[in-house]
């Protein structure tokens, strides 16, 4: 149970860190690095063309979905919701936060980028399902 309980914190971690795109954002201090969750700079849909209120709502949206299939996830490892949910929650959860995290690209974002990639592997290509073999 402890194992679930773990990995059910960590999804909802993972789920979490991304609120920072739309958090406050902490005041600049010199020499300090740029905040790496900005909603409001896309590489991919500028160079589209595609206008700031629209990459918000596109980012907005992403977060919401991702924020609900990992919520899923973790609470089908808790055994809230059915197991069965899990699979599904994970491949769309992250799916969702690769596209928010390739869209609004930072360097510092790579290690959640890294994290949606094991997921995925762990879930669809080593069989990864909540239970007694959870790990």
């Amino acid at each position: 149970m402890l194992v679930s309980i773990i990995v059910a914190i960590f999804l909802a971690a993972h789920a979490l860190i991304h609120t920072g795109f739309v958090s406050a954002r902490p005041a600049p201090t010199p020499g300090a690095p740029p905040w790496p969750f900005d909603l409001g700079h896309s590489w991919a849909l500028g160079s589209l063309g595609v206008d700031e209120p629209v990459t918000r709502v596109i980012g907005t949206g992403l977060l919401v979905v991702l924020m609900l299939a990992y919520a899923v996830a973790a609470l089908a490892v808790l055994g809230v919701v059915p197991t069965g949910l899990f699979v599904p929650a994970i491949a769309i959860g992250s799916v969702a936060s690769l596209a928010m995290l390739g869209v609004f690209f930072h360097p510092w974002l790579l290690i959640g980028i890294a994290i949606d990639l094991v997921l995925l592997w762990a879930t669809l290509v080593g069989g990864w399902r909540p239970g007694p073999r959870l790990l």
